[in-house]
């Protein structure tokens, strides 16, 4: 059974009744004293949070927190909001048991409020789904540990990211959020906001799921997240304090009276109630606590004075949840919303489109990091205690979760922070890694019956493998993280120039060997790592939720390879599913045909780059950087219009390439396996050439004969598709002032190009920048090379070298194109995305194994069915494990699969008995049946928890599952 603590119990009236009394015939004027806390932008996690280089930015997280309880003690009117849980959690443990004691009673009191509650401020762009969810799990999981009900934040709080997704909005409903407040709005869409009074609405942030489930009360903030204009008393601040003794000189409380009142009577001007809200705080304030709080104690005093002379304003300190109350008490009707905040402007030229590709190495290094934890998690479920504490040693999943929720901030995964903190999030992520091999090699020794040593292979994303590539024998695991079985291409480096390939039951395995296709500069990175020649090739199957094992033996080791290379593009390579052409002139892909359902459509792809802006164009001073992409020019400039051409095709071979070179910083290989419905474009760019002192943005264009009229679509955070048009916002009337930039949208996992006929879907394996510029083209952005800063405050051109790059960032990654008809495309893309973002997991073992070793294993009874994705699997306590199960296609995209799906959890795994189901909300922060929200419009009740779950379109059902080991 579960039940609240006694204590938690007792402090739940005491906390949500802690909101000070308003005025109902005058304006409410909320002050909520607040800190923005990033972590990491200019400085690492770790130096904001000690004060450290303060030589960059003045900044120590853990004075701040010191200071403000401090001030808090001395004032019981206070209040204080606190957002980022990376940073609390830190100090939380620094702190004696007494001072613990304290802060446990401010926030039972309400004067300390959580909102957000995340690890961290999440970035909406760049983030992907799974990993938002498990973030915010994470800090959530702490509050409520650590202060029961009343440290449960009840509004979500993203005042700085730089644009706002639809499916972020979903979630944080699902998490049982009341509303949702953030700061930064295109400048366009706030102008009319502010005139109509529509910078209060309610989001509909889903079309799939049955409203209010997906629905949020949304505000948007009236001065970003800092104080209005001559209000700012922070020791970073320069405004005047309130000197409020009229025998000293400079006595200026009617100035600061007057000055306040007009800019509250100002702002009331563009809301609905008699309620406003004023964020008084700003980045990394409240250091020096009693400078703002002695300064607003003053303010409240003597504008609330002038009551009596008739003034109708009135202040309180105040929270973001007693604001949104009054605001729902109000029992207005709101605006409604069914698109997204994105793409962000704050002015004509300075679109925030350049963060959706920033970084695109960080970017897939994070994204495997994602899959990796995922894949760390299960294996902890599935092989119990041992994988804890093993035969390799002690191993956790924790540390590489925070990496991963770190990774997650607005600064980070977006590639809007300096290099020496982009190197710091990547040192993280690969030190949760380090952890999470050893849980992983406990987890398959336990599962395996075998203690052999276990080898990974880290490097293969640039070809290099010790093992392979000096072994003659080796065997190889697969774990997959799905639950579906998968098949999947192994690429592995090898000298040898034949390979014997058997699976776990002795069957002989088709492989192949090829040249490898490297470039130039990778090949210099392979010099000092690995010395292979050659690439060994085949496909592997994995059970869901389980591993295979294959062999391989080196039968051949000096004739030449089997695959030699031919010159020139052949006129099509194909397979069962799937025909490519190529025109013989360029090299270019010219067509891609489904043989399935008999489409064919012209395609042609290349390579192209923008010259980006430098900031001296004579109508604006914006120059492209880390967060804006500005473009000096609306016509690209392309690579090479031809491609030399190398092509390989075996009989009865895994897969056919075209090696395509466009210069010597720009290639690519066009894959075709035997068994796949999608085109892989395996891309090479790098180091972007600089000699003529221009910046430059990659992009590589896919123009098609599918007659889109101006329509494109693409993902919000790998979930749910949103419809996108040239030069056009669905709530206002766009003047557009950046033609290529202003139609840039995020990309998290996929877009497509569809008319009545045809659906061209490019699935991605990181988050990308894209826009769909002419009719029948899409166009994603690759990389970016610029010189010059944004004036955003990084302070540092994104110019990315390394010591294995001094000459600049190489980056390689693959998109998958896929032809299908429109009412089935979903059908492949939406599995196709789920196994890109959760790739299965190569492990090696040198010599044979021994006899008694398992060589297969699934986690599962059976596959799920194909609608529903096992989202999360991860052990909570001792006894219990966190289930998440997704539906993962929306309601109108599949004749098949937009269906209700119900599954039995008690027959769900293999090695698992399921003693007890509780079903939680999205966050795992509360019980399903518990989550009451504030009613925006009218609600249903939910389906009561049972073994058998129902998941309809879009729905991800949350459980805690009580079990015991078969």
């Amino acid at each position: 059974s579960f039940s609240l603590p006694l204590s938690v119990a007792k402090c739940v009236f005491v906390c949500f009744q802690s909101c000070h009394a308003t005025k109902p015939d005058m304006l409410n004027v909320h002050l909520v004293p607040h800190t923005h806390d990033d972590v990491g932008w200019l400085k690492t996690v770790d130096q904001y949070y000690y004060g450290d280089r303060n030589n960059i930015q003045h900044a120590g997280v853990q004075y701040i927190l010191d200071s403000v309880v401090d001030q808090l003690l001395k004032n019981p009117d206070r209040r204080f909001i606190y957002v980022e849980t990376a940073f609390f959690y830190r100090w939380w443990k620094q702190q004696s048991s007494s001072m613990q004691q304290t802060v446990k009673q401010l926030v039972d009191e309400g004067r300390l409020e959580f909102v957000n509650g995340g690890w961290c401020m999440s970035d909406e762009a760049t983030t992907h789904y799974s990993a938002v969810i498990d973030q915010m799990t994470l800090g959530l999981r702490f509050l409520n540990e650590t202060f029961g009900v009343c440290g449960r934040p009840r509004v979500a709080w993203h005042i700085d990211p730089f644009g706002h997704a639809r499916e972020h909005a979903s979630m944080f409903a699902q998490m049982g959020f009341d509303g949702f407040f953030f700061g930064r709005v295109d400048y366009q869409d706030r102008a009319r906001r502010m005139k109509d009074k529509e910078q209060e609405l309610l989001w509909r942030a889903s079309s799939s799921l049955t409203p209010p489930m997906a629905d949020l009360f949304t505000g948007i903030l009236p001065n970003g997240y800092n104080p209005p204009d001559g209000f700012c008393w922070d020791q970073l601040c320069d405004d005047a304090p309130i000197r409020d003794d009229p025998d000293l000189e400079d006595y200026n409380v009617d100035d600061v009276v007057t000055r306040f009142l007009k800019a509250a009577n100002t702002q009331a001007l563009a809301y609905k109630t008699n309620h406003i809200i004023m964020t008084m705080g700003s980045d990394f304030q409240y250091e020096n606590a009693n400078l703002w709080y002695k300064n607003l104690d003053k303010l409240i005093l003597y504008v609330n004075a002038n009551q009596s002379s008739g003034s109708k304003v009135n202040l309180l300190y105040s929270t973001p949840s007693c604001y949104l109350q009054e605001l729902h008490r109000a029992n207005l009707t709101w605006p409604l919303k069914e698109d997204d905040f994105f793409p962000y402007a704050d002015a004509a030229h300075d679109f925030w489109t350049g963060y959706f590709t920033s970084r695109p190495a960080l970017k897939r290094y994070e994204r495997i990091s994602n899959s990796n934890l995922q894949t760390c998690n299960q294996l902890e479920v599935l092989g119990g205690p041992a994988s804890r504490k093993g035969p390799f040693g002690a191993g956790d999943s924790q540390t590489l979760s925070k990496a991963m929720a770190v990774a997650q901030h607005h600064d980070a995964v977006s590639g809007t922070e300096k290099q020496h903190v982009a190197n710091d999030y990547a040192k993280r992520l690969a030190e949760g890694w380090q952890h999470c091999q050893v849980l992983v090699s406990n987890s398959l020794a336990s599962l395996r019956g075998s203690s052999a040593e276990i080898i990974y292979c880290d490097n293969l994303n640039i070809s290099v493998c010790p093992l392979t590539e000096a072994s003659k024998k080796f065997s190889v695991g697969v774990y997959n993280p799905l639950a579906h079985p998968v098949t999947w291409p192994v690429r592995l480096p090898v000298n040898g120039t034949a390979y014997g390939v058997t699976d776990a039951t002795g069957k002989p395995v088709d492989s192949q060997v090829c040249v490898f296709p490297v470039s130039r500069s990778t090949q210099d990175v392979r010099r000092n790592r690995g010395f292979a020649r050659n690439e060994l090739v085949f496909q592997v199957q994995a059970p869901p939720l389980g591993f295979s094992t294959y062999f391989v033996s080196l039968t051949q080791d000096q004739p030449p390879p089997p695959s030699s290379p031919q010159r020139g593009a052949p006129p099509v390579i194909q397979n069962k599913y799937l025909q490519v052409t190529f025109d013989p002139d360029t090299g270019l892909l010219s067509g891609l045909s489904n043989l399935e359902t008999k489409q064919t459509i012209k395609l042609t792809q290349n390579f192209y780059w923008y010259n980006s802006s430098r900031g001296n164009n004579a109508e604006s001073k914006q120059p492209s950087g880390a967060y804006i992409f500005r473009p000096n020019s609306s016509t690209p400039l392309v690579v090479s219009k031809t491609a030399k051409v190398q092509s390989f095709q075996v009989k009865h071979s895994v897969v056919q390439e075209v090696r395509q070179r466009f210069s010597p910083w720009v290639s690519q290989v066009v894959r075709l396996y035997a068994d796949s419905k999608a085109l892989e474009l395996e891309w090479t760019v790098g180091p972007v050439p600089i000699n003529d002192w221009q910046g430059k943005e990659v992009i590589t264009r896919l123009d098609t004969s599918i007659k889109t009229s101006q329509l494109f679509y693409t993902d919000s955070n790998g979930r749910e598709v949103l419809q996108r048009r040239k030069d056009f916002r669905p709530t206002w009337e766009l003047k557009q002032t950046e033609p290529i930039a202003g139609n840039y949208y995020p990309i998290n996992s996929r877009a497509f190009l569809k008319d009545d006929e045809d659906q061209l879907t490019v699935v991605t394996d990181r988050s990308q920048g894209g826009s769909s510029l002419q009719n029948g083209s899409l166009e994603i952005m690759l990389h970016r090379r610029l010189l010059f800063d944004d004036y955003r405050g990084v302070d540092e051109a994104l110019n990315e070298a390394s010591e294995i790059f001094p000459d600049g960032l190489v980056v390689r990654g693959r998109l998958f194109l896929t032809l299908d008809h429109p009412a089935s495309a979903a059908d492949t893309h939406r599995p196709l995305a789920q196994q890109v973002v959760l790739q299965p997991l190569l492990t090696f073992t040198d010599g044979d194994l021994s006899p008694e070793t398992q060589l297969e294993f699934s986690g599962l009874q059976a596959a799920l069915p194909s609608a529903v994705h096992l989202l999360t699997l991860s052990q909570w306590d001792k006894d219990s494990v966190l289930l998440r199960l997704e539906h993962q296609f929306q309601s109108d995209e599949s004749q098949v699969n937009s269906r209700p799906v119900t599954v039995n959890l008690q027959k769900l795994f293999s090695t698992l008995d399921v003693l007890g189901v509780s079903e939680l909300n999205l966050s795992a922060n509360q019980w399903k049946d518990e989550m009451k929200r504030f009613e925006w419009s009218p609600q249903k009740g939910t389906d009561p928890s049972v073994t058998e779950v129902t998941l309809r379109p879009m729905e991800i059902r949350t459980f805690l599952l009580r079990v015991s080991r078969r």
